[in-house]
């Protein structure tokens, strides 16, 4: 049977916004079975927003939450590397509107819950399992999510850049992969679009520690990426995160085709909103059903 985790200990990062640009202290501790994620913002007496669909407010390049009017932006990271590393409860106190960016991967945050530990709880896990196709299409971008008994994604992404060309990549989704190949995949964004983003009042805090910047004939970073396809894997990074929102462990295979945070989020309102499409099944029941499946 598997159970639900929380993080063993208090563990905290400082860092900057990257839309905003403002300075903000996070601290993740610990939470009881059955309460989810939920961010606290210490700033305004402690107001809570549970890091769940109905929440969803701003989905343009980065997701936020809302809730009685208290916004918190780029939700994204650290929601994707609490469901991958199968965190399913957590307090995120945090003193202002954005979480910090830190280097623009999900691997400063791999690192904190490595160093917090990680506590199995005495209530079993309740799997969101997709029963049924659902998807969501707008011209050529495309999600879809398909019956599974795990939790699988395939992303395919086209920048039209000779870095950022045509890239796919197919994966099961586990722990350990995740920490290896996908976590340290950085946000990233084009020369050509950066005067635009800064009229929209975006990426006040974007640097090229935080983030990779695409040239046109190659990056601006003196590293280089991590990843030849770096742009693919952080998308699957922003994926997860989404679907955290679903509000469980979900089992199912997402295919996106040039999906972002819209239709991302998109596709978990239409999921939570047609429940023919799934059940909810506790993890003894589970494995009972993978057991029966396997003897048919």
């Amino acid at each position: 049977m598997d159970f639900e985790r929380t993080i063993d200990s208090p563990v905290e990062a400082s860092g900057i916004g990257l839309h905003s640009g403002v300075k903000v202290r996070m601290r993740l501790l610990p939470a009881r079975a059955g309460k989810g994620v939920v961010f606290s913002r210490t700033d305004l007496d402690s107001f809570e927003l549970p890091a769940v669909a109905r929440h969803i407010a701003r989905v343009s390049y980065a997701t936020s939450l809302m809730r009685q009017g208290v916004l918190l932006s780029t939700t994204e990271h650290l929601l994707s590397v609490f469901y991958s590393l199968g965190i399913d409860n957590a307090r995120v106190e945090i003193n202002n509107l954005e979480l910090p960016i830190l280097d623009g991967s999900g691997k400063p945050f791999v690192e904190l819950i490595r160093k917090a530990g990680v506590r199995e709880l005495s209530r079993p896990r309740t799997y969101l399992r997709i029963v049924k196709s659902i998807g969501v299409r707008e011209g050529k971008k495309t999600i879809v999510i398909h019956p599974a008994d795990h939790f699988a994604i395939t992303c395919e992404t086209d920048y039209g850049h000779a870095l950022a060309g045509r890239q796919t990549l197919e994966m099961v989704v586990t722990p350990e992969r995740y920490a290896r190949e996908i976590a340290p995949a950085r946000t990233f964004g084009f020369e050509r679009d950066l005067d635009r983003m800064r009229d929209m009042g975006l990426i006040r805090g974007a640097s090229l520690e935080n983030a990779v910047c695409f040239e046109p004939n190659g990056v601006l970073n003196p590293e280089g990426l991590r990843f030849p396809d770096e742009c693919c894997r952080h998308k699957v990074l922003d994926l997860i995160g989404d679907l955290a929102l679903l509000g469980r462990p979900l089992l199912g295979h997402v295919v996106a085709e040039h999906a972002g945070h819209a239709m991302h989020t998109a596709l978990v309102k239409q999921i939570l909103s047609d429940a023919s499409c799934y059940e909810l099944v506790h993890s003894d029941q589970l494995a009972s059903k993978l057991l029966h499946a396997e003897a048919v």
